[in-house]
């Protein structure tokens, strides 16, 4: 019988996770103070660059 392979994620994956939905929060508060100017690079950057960086990045074993 085979296991699911599961998410291995780390202390580093869930802070970067963390630090990504700050980053949402932060983006989406300045997209409603119409500032069309900032927010969309920010999102763009967490949603392109940050969230998979932080879903695929594994530590160097020891």
């Amino acid at each position: 019988m085979k296991t699911k392979d599961k998410l291995h994620l780390s202390k580093v994956n869930f802070l970067l996770l963390l630090l990504a939905a700050i980053l949402l929060i932060v983006g989406y508060f300045i997209m409603s103070l119409n500032e069309i100017a900032v927010s969309p690079v920010i999102l763009c950057a967490v949603y392109v660059c940050l969230i998979p960086i932080a879903l695929l990045y594994q530590p160097k074993k020891r």
